[in-house]
């Protein structure tokens, strides 16, 4: 795949996890890092696009420069910064699509001041298209960073089919989040989409039977970077010893800006649904005593803690205990999945693949199915589906430049 390039718009550009991944992909170009921490770096003969064939845009509600932003959030050491600051200095998230309804602790304040969702939908596919036309890329891959949003109502019949949700738009249903509005934006011009984030957004109904219809490949729910990556490679091993959970103690402690945003209690229990929805799936049984919790610690910044305490009963009744603690990065964890996700969706639609591309499962924690049935969650099963689907199928050749369709 060398020669093309493959334009990633994000939305949470300014974030510290986008800046992460941003700033990591020119580091790699300039030979200062290694492939470390990148999943399927050593996956060759599939046809995954090259790390340096990688561009990216976005939308954040905070105008900073990458390289502000970048120190804000502190990840990068100083020699990183200072290596990358030129072109992290150049880059600027373009004003994003918001509504204090759904992330009421997020307050930037470069938004667009369009009136009218059609209006805003416009405009996100006039970005694309700038984006498209300026850096010359061949194909454009749609990836969700933002700040968690409060959860709806899904059994509302605006969200049932792609019709209902065209109405919406146009009647500028209160119940269309930001987040479904860049779903809707990539998937009804055919282009990839991820969800990294724990919002809902292609998994409306309406718009994963768009993404069929248009030919869009589709990832998520919410990325599984630590805790949840951990649970799900333990739990298989303890249902396979028939040790049996009769509790299961979590909890976190982060101070960036999604931790934040996580103050506010509706967008809390968005994540904690995605975060506390493995492991009865696992296990084969409900654990009685599974506590999940989220707290906004600032001192702590991007270096997340996330502690367990696991319950366990053996043979002849005995209890015992695990204990973990994972001290961490979060975006350092999470950056290099969003670089993979868009890699292995621009392989999805060179295949020709629609719709929820099932096997990129292990990049998240609420994996989404096409008809609506259970997950595979188990970290080792996900994982060993992942790399069958990168050996199956065929590339078909990309005649020319791929441009957005209308």
């Amino acid at each position: 795949m060398s020669g093309e390039r493959l334009g990633i718009a994000i939305v949470g550009m300014g974030g510290a996890v986008a800046t992460t991944a941003i700033a990591g992909m020119e580091l790699l170009k300039r030979g200062l890092v290694d492939t470390t921490g990148l999943p399927l770096a050593g996956v060759k003969g599939a046809g995954l696009v090259d790390y340096g064939a990688l561009t990216f845009a976005g939308w954040d509600l905070y105008d900073d420069d990458l390289a502000k932003a970048a120190r804000t959030h502190g990840v990068l050491t100083e020699p990183q910064l200072q290596a990358v600051e030129p072109v992290l200095s150049k880059l600027r998230p373009w004003p994003a699509v918001s509504n204090r309804n759904f992330c009421r602790n997020v307050l930037g304040s470069s938004s667009k001041t369009l009136s009218g969702l059609r209006a805003q939908v416009a405009a996100i596919h006039q970005d694309l298209e700038r984006f498209q036309r300026e850096q010359q890329v061949e194909r454009l891959v749609m990836i969700n960073c933002a700040s968690t949003e409060r959860a709806v109502d899904l059994t509302l019949p605006l969200f049932a089919t792609p019709d209902a949700f065209e109405t919406a738009i146009d009647a500028n249903a209160p119940e269309l989040s930001p987040a479904m509005l860049y779903a809707y934006a990539a998937v009804s011009r055919g282009l990839p989409f991820a969800n990294f984030t724990p919002s809902i957004a292609a998994d409306v109904p309406a718009l994963m039977e768009l993404a069929r219809r248009k030919g869009a490949p589709v990832a998520g729910k919410d990325g599984k970077t630590g805790q949840t990556l951990l649970k799900t490679v333990l739990a298989p091993a303890l249902r396979d010893r028939a040790l049996h959970v009769s509790g299961w103690y979590s909890t976190n402690i982060l101070g960036n800006r999604d931790g934040e945003a996580l103050e506010d209690p509706a967008s809390k229990a968005a994540k904690l649904d995605t975060k506390a929805a493995a492991l009865d799936s696992i296990l084969g049984y409900k654990v009685q005593d599974h506590v999940v919790q989220i707290q906004y610690y600032r001192p702590r910044g991007d270096n997340k803690e996330a502690w367990d305490n696991i319950d366990v009963l053996g043979f002849l009744g005995q209890p015992m205990q695990l204990k973990l603690n994972f001290l961490c990065k979060d975006s350092i964890l999470a950056a290099p999945l969003v670089v993979e996700l868009a890699r292995t969706l621009d392989l999805a639609k060179r295949r020709g693949e629609r719709g929820i591309i099932e096997s990129l499962g292990c990049f998240f924690k609420a994996p989404m199915t096409q008809d609506g049935r259970t997950p595979e969650h188990a970290m080792p099963e996900q994982q060993r589906r992942l790399m069958q689907w990168l050996g199956a199928g065929s590339v078909r050749p990309v005649v020319g430049k791929e441009r957005l369709r209308g």
